[in-house]
């Protein structure tokens, strides 16, 4: 509160002055700035000319902003009105008693729309069925006749190379849900809810819960239950391992508590989604749930949609992708950031992998006319930290998409201030935030924005504020990006 003051009280003290010495004033005026490396940007829309700058040939971990480029890129490279397939398929025809001989498999076009999520974003919605696509696909697979399947249900997604973690991440990023694994069999997003709630009784046993209710994991429940204690739940799983160890301490009668888990292996998770959907609707499978991956230097290379042969039993379209970078953008979804860039490089290069969709962001780069020493990225997400760019390239990357033709598109991509997605608990009661549209970033000790901003007078900017290695609370850090970024609309 005493820090919001100060920003008040200076705000009022800097009025009137031009927008670069009120923004060169507040930097200057805080001690916070001088306790990390802040770089600024901001360029009028119209000509690119520069407003102020700070730093900002500098490079900065841009944390979750570095999204603005892959999505930029999978706009410009496949188009907003471009969709993502899933199939199955059977080795062999379907006899006439409905039986199928051989696997049945369910193959992945990297579709980042197999969950519950609303397409495009919409406010306050809720989240549906998790394995809803699922269940539609299991029922288009009945509905052909299949009675009986003589085989395993096997997720496919050869469609990308199995390369599940960019470089530069954390070990630990693996076991939570912002770090999930990277396939082009996705369901859910890749994760599970684990829900814990303690007993009645000291002593008795916590009851766990998976969401969804699938036999995937196995889970040792440790969890003590005391009266006294205080909350403190722990999870635990080996990279790879598909048993989770959860313990600690939680008080009788307490709240229920819940985790969002990553899974280990997406087809292999996809194909159980898969199976115990056909199962409970009386189709008898003779085989289990299992897993088939591409690696780098193998054959079946394949350029565009997935053909998969076989005889096609069920077929899903995604949403068109400017639906889909509606979330990825408002609510920064790691993982469908991830699948863009990879199908960036399967449609472009002919393969599915990192390495492609990285090869075709930097010739995507040269076009925006941004040097490529301004921009280091090693994934799509900006969880890694080996993730460099500077603010000026960011800014230029705003300016250029601008001009594309794709521009309503990625306008509606980005959170209106105050409103939407990251930004919706960001300038509470500042009407003038709603005219700026942006994607945030948040790593440990950097904090990021980049987006758009019409002034008072109606002239659009584009900006770019990043923040690192600062020792100050991040909230005192956030608190002075926002009021830099107010004074872009005051």
């Amino acid at each position: 509160m005493r820090y919001a003051l100060l920003l008040l009280l200076f705000s009022l003290l800097v009025c009137g002055q031009p927008l670069e010495e009120r923004i060169d004033a507040l930097l200057k005026s805080s001690a916070t700035p001088r306790r990390g490396l802040w770089g600024v940007h901001v360029v009028r829309l119209s000509t690119g000319e520069t407003v102020f700058g700070y730093q900002q040939n500098r490079f900065f971990v841009p944390a979750s902003t570095a999204k603005l480029f892959s999505t930029a890129l999978a706009l410009e490279r496949l188009g907003p009105a471009y969709r993502f397939t899933t199939v199955v398929v059977a080795a062999r025809p379907l006899d006439s008693t409905g039986r199928l001989a051989g696997d049945l498999r369910l193959v992945g076009g990297g579709d980042p729309t197999l969950s519950g999520r609303t397409y495009p974003y919409r406010k306050d919605a809720e989240t549906g069925n998790p394995l809803r696509a699922i269940e539609d696909i299991a029922g288009a697979v009945v509905a052909k006749g299949v009675k009986r399947i003589e085989g395993d249900i096997v997720g496919d997604d050869r469609a990308y190379l199995w390369e599940p973690f960019p470089e530069g991440r954390a070990q630990e990023d693996s076991l939570w849900d912002y770090g999930a694994p990277v396939s082009a069999l996705t369901v859910n997003d890749n994760r599970i809810s684990l829900v814990v709630r303690p007993p009645r009784r000291a002593g008795d046993p916590a009851e766990i819960r998976i969401s969804p209710p699938l036999d995937y994991f196995v889970i040792e429940n440790r969890v003590a239950t005391a009266a006294g204690t205080k909350s403190n739940l722990l999870v635990a799983r080996q990279p790879g391992s598909r048993q989770l160890r959860v313990w600690g301490t939680l008080p009788p009668g307490a709240a229920a508590e819940s985790r969002s888990l990553a899974v280990d292996d997406p087809a292999r998770f996809a194909a159980t989604a898969l199976w115990d959907a056909l199962t409970r609707r009386g189709v008898e499978v003779t085989g289990k749930p299992s897993a088939t991956h591409r690696f780098a230097g193998e054959n079946g290379e394949t350029k565009g949609a997935v053909q998969p042969s076989g005889v096609e039993l069920a077929r899903r379209s995604s949403p068109p992708l400017a639906d889909i970078l509606t979330v990825v953008s408002k609510e920064s979804q790691n993982l469908e950031a991830e699948l863009l860039l990879s199908e960036v490089g399967r449609a472009h290069a002919g393969t599915g992998s990192r390495a492609a969709g990285i090869d075709e962001l930097r010739r995507f780069v040269a076009e925006a006319g941004i040097a490529a020493e301004e921009v280091r990225l090693v994934d799509a997400s900006g969880l890694s930290a080996s993730d460099m760019v500077t603010p000026q390239a960011m800014t230029r990357l705003l300016v250029h998409m601008d001009r594309s033709s794709n521009r309503e598109a990625w306008i509606n991509s980005l959170a209106v201030a105050g409103e939407e997605g990251t930004l919706s608990q960001r300038f509470k009661g500042e009407l003038a935030a709603r005219r700026i549209r942006a994607k945030t970033g948040s790593l440990s000790r950097a904090i990021a924005i980049g987006g758009y901003a019409q002034t008072a007078a109606g002239e659009m900017l584009a900006f770019s504020i990043m923040v690192n290695n600062y020792a100050a609370p991040a909230s005192e850090v956030r608190a002075i990006v926002d009021r830099i970024c107010m004074l872009l609309v005051q």
